[in-house]
């Protein structure tokens, strides 16, 4: 049994595209079937502190367009640096992510961290913590390295209404996580089963299941052009 989805409970389109730290204008999409996922704030964990970095850089939206928060976690590991994952860490990172439902149109908050082995009981415990503080309806997502969809059960459980599958930026396990994709298979954890993420400059050789979000990630500032061509590849 799958547990509840309230990216799908708000309607939020199921093409999502990234907006990251650069001036971008994404008038021209068309809110009904396009959302949005923008960098909100980059928060690096430093010793016993948190690094506040918001977003500089403007975005245009069109009027009705639903925002997805996306807030980069980053730690320090350098000798003298190395983060404490402390409890008073962990609760500045909650009341700052927190503050991104203050922003225009956001209907849900993502969080993008590449936890290391030793930092995935802090961040379980981060994700429960602000599960338990945003409002019950607001949808709370989390990007995970494909790696961890398909034999790391260190997801399971994890209080998130869909763990983003990153099928791009792979290093050395793309060709394996790719074939084993095109040969039909599928992520072995559930939580991964609710989306993808693809890049458009990477080919695309997945038959991707239409129910599921597809998020697209665009090193450069996205054009009406740069959609239209990866629609003709992958949303067939």
């Amino acid at each position: 049994m799958q547990s509840r989805n309230r990216l799908d409970e708000r309607n939020i389109p199921n093409v999502v595209l990234w907006a990251w730290e650069r001036p971008e204008n994404l008038e021209f999409l068309d809110p009904h079937r396009y959302s949005i996922a923008f960098l909100a704030q980059t928060l690096v964990l430093t010793a016993n502190e948190v690094s506040f970095n918001p977003r500089r850089q403007p975005l245009k939206v069109s009027p009705g367009t639903k925002l997805i928060a996306v807030t980069r976690i980053e730690s320090q590991k350098t000798t003298g640096q190395r983060s404490g994952l402390t409890d008073p860490q962990r609760e500045e990172l909650v009341d700052l992510i927190l503050k991104t439902l203050d922003l225009a149109n956001v209907s849900a908050i993502q969080i993008d961290y590449d936890a290391a082995q030793s930092e995935r009981k802090f961040y379980r415990s981060l994700l429960q913590e602000l599960r338990r503080k945003i409002p019950d309806d607001v949808p709370l997502s989390m990007t995970a390295l494909a790696s961890f969809c398909l034999g790391d059960r260190w997801l399971q459980d994890l209080p998130v209404d869909e763990a983003v599958p990153m099928i791009f930026r792979m290093g050395t396990d793309d060709g394996v996580i790719k074939t084993f994709l095109t040969e039909g298979n599928d992520f072995r954890e559930p939580i991964c089963r609710r989306s993808y993420a693809v890049s458009v400059d990477e080919p695309l050789t997945i038959k991707f299941d239409d129910s599921r979000r597809l998020y697209i990630f665009n090193a450069h500032a996205w054009k009406p052009e740069d959609l239209s061509a990866f629609e003709r590849r992958a949303l067939k």
